[in-house]
């Protein structure tokens, strides 16, 4: 199913009607919304509750969220357990017009140790730009009053308290944190579909004026992606290795004399058995 709005609408006035859609297309009763904290807004968020549908949202933390603070004062001389899951009940109120949240909260070694290096990279920049020694930019850690400029340590305190943290919230309260961050964690998948679709299928942005010309493009990027993550799935290739490798192999078909004459490059053994999983009896419908 391909939906396609005008440029200046809304999200609230797109997200429902294609929600809506997607519903009756596949006869559903219920689903449930999957996106990262930046992408479903509060209106968004509001507009999924009232329609009586669940969600599962990355959380924004704009401050170190209670049940954190909390193990870290319980635990002031011990490192965080790698996978280690923090569960934050939401219970809605008498006058909520929402259902009953939970946050969960994740902390994992490896997302610690990027974003703290994130953070040192920055700081860095941040200390070499109040000594005079680089111009101010962009930079969440300095501080400017006036002509004075100071590095932001509340700021960095708290960043580095937070880093390896990440919030999921949901109202599916009976789910359990696996599922839910499960759920959460396949949306890389989606994010690497649309990647390949602007990379390894060259699906740029094209401008059309007519709304069938619009959809056609849409339809055939979505087809192409529907085939290319077919391919991965059955050859255990990336896509960008199965075309690469693929495309240098031809055959020509030659008329000379009435006969037909063929000529084909040989195709090594690892190519012919992944065309062989495509078009095998699990591919040939």
């Amino acid at each position: 199913m391909v939906e396609a709005f005008e440029g200046n609408r809304a999200e609230t006035a797109t997200m429902l009607p294609t929600l809506r859609a997607f519903m009756a297309a596949h006869q559903l009763e219920d689903i449930t919304v999957v996106a990262d904290a930046g992408m479903i807004s509060t209106a968004n968020q509001k507009a999924i509750e009232e329609a009586g549908l669940s969600f599962i949202l990355g959380a924004k933390t704009p401050t170190v969220p209670y049940v954190i603070s909390e193990w870290l004062r319980d635990h002031p001389d011990s490192e965080v357990p790698d996978g280690l899951i923090l569960t934050q009940p939401w219970p809605a109120g008498p006058h909520d017009k929402r259902r009953d949240q939970v946050i969960y909260y994740q902390y994992t070694a490896d997302r610690a140790r990027r974003t703290l290096r994130g953070i040192d990279e920055q700081v860095a920049k941040a200390e070499r730009a109040v000594a005079g020694k680089t111009p101010v930019k962009r930079n969440r850690f300095v501080t400017l009053t006036g002509a004075d400029k100071a590095i932001n340590r509340t700021l960095e305190t708290k960043a580095r308290t937070l880093a390896g943290w990440k919030g999921y919230s949901t109202n599916l309260t009976g789910a359990g944190s696996k599922f839910v961050i499960g759920a959460y964690h396949r949306l890389f998948q989606i994010e690497r579909s649309f990647r390949m679709s602007k990379h390894d299928l060259a699906a740029r942005p094209i401008y059309h004026h007519k709304r069938a010309s619009i959809e056609a493009h849409l339809t055939i990027v979505f087809a192409a992606l529907a085939v290319s993550r077919l391919v991965e799935e059955r050859t255990g290739w990336s896509i960008r290795r199965f075309v690469q490798t693929a495309r240098t192999y031809r055959t020509v078909q030659i008329h000379a004399g009435g006969r037909l004459l063929t000529a084909a490059d040989p195709v090594p053994d690892d190519l012919q058995t992944a065309l062989d999983r495509i078009s095998g009896p699990e591919g040939a419908h």
